[in-house]
């Protein structure tokens, strides 16, 4: 990034400031010469491909299996092939037993628990709230449309329960989410 000195704007790139109209002053190339220190060692580079003049120690055993001759390739008769021989052609049906459609709508659905619920976990009965009394667990109560509920106040259903604005998790007003520890905000 250039930074103008004249009224500090940056910018990414340009000869000029975009703001002032200032020129920027070029690079100029250093043109001194870079002198070798002579008691440092001069290390040629060669591309790491430059031959290298070693000899082998006379102390040290030889860890590398030497390869033998080329050996023509032999069948093992009792090894297991993983590939098939061709099968030819195979003529494909289709199934007439198979049935791809999807059942008729009967137009019966389910109807929405209403009124007392059963708690699955503890078989608490309880007639009000989003959650069990005995166990804290979600009862399976249907939550008012959107446009039900005043907005701001809370519902019989929901117990004073709110969103947290993060996750989402149900959280008591004023008190941090259990699971991001965001705070909840208080009811006004």
């Amino acid at each position: 990034m250039i930074i103008c000195p004249l009224c500090d704007h940056v910018q990414p790139e340009g000869t000029e400031c975009d703001v002032c109209g200032k020129r920027f002053p070029l690079p100029t190339a250093d043109a001194t010469p870079i002198a070798t220190l002579p008691e440092l060692e001069v290390t040629p580079h060669a591309g790491g491909r430059a031959p290298v003049n070693v000899a082998a120690l006379p102390d040290l055993d030889l860890t590398r299996v030497r390869s033998g001759p080329d050996l023509p390739v032999q069948m093992v008769p009792d090894l297991q092939l993983t590939r098939a021989r061709d099968m030819g052609p195979v003529p494909v049906a289709p199934m007439a037993e198979l049935d791809t459609g999807r059942a008729a709508d009967d137009g019966v659905r389910t109807a929405a628990p209403l009124g007392a619920v059963v708690c699955r976990y503890c078989r608490n009965t309880q007639a009000a709230g989003l959650l069990c009394d005995n166990c804290g667990m979600r009862l399976p109560r249907v939550r008012p449309a959107a446009g039900a509920a005043v907005a701001g106040r809370p519902t019989a259903d929901d117990d004073g329960w709110r969103a947290c604005t993060s996750c989402h998790t149900p959280v008591r007003p004023g008190k941090a989410c259990p699971e991001c520890g965001t705070r909840a905000q208080e009811e006004a």
